[in-house]
């Protein structure tokens, strides 16, 4: 008795599902000077001086600005380090 191979050639089709981007938007409020906000997108966020000045200059004139945008579970952090610097602030559903 003679027992033949068989084989079976299997594909996997892998597919990587991005997680939808999610936006932190700090909004202008009366209370807060502009220093104050540049000083603490700076240490939240990291951002230098320039890049600080500019998000805090379209919160004021613009009334809102969206300040960072990435995985959803980190701008919920970052929403809650803002909280904590008495700023307001959001997350929504990345554009």
């Amino acid at each position: 008795m003679r027992l033949e191979s068989t084989s079976t050639d299997f594909q996997t089709k892998t597919t990587i599902q991005t997680s939808t981007p999610w936006s932190v938007v700090i909004f202008d409020d009366p209370v807060n000077l502009m220093a104050y906000v540049t000083l603490i997108l700076k240490r939240v966020f990291g951002y230098n001086k320039s890049q600080a000045e500019q998000l805090m200059l379209e919160v004021h004139n613009a009334g809102k600005s969206i300040v960072w945008t990435g995985e959803k579970e980190q701008a919920e952090h970052y929403v809650q380090q803002l909280h904590s610097h008495q700023l307001k602030a959001t997350i929504q559903k990345a554009k």
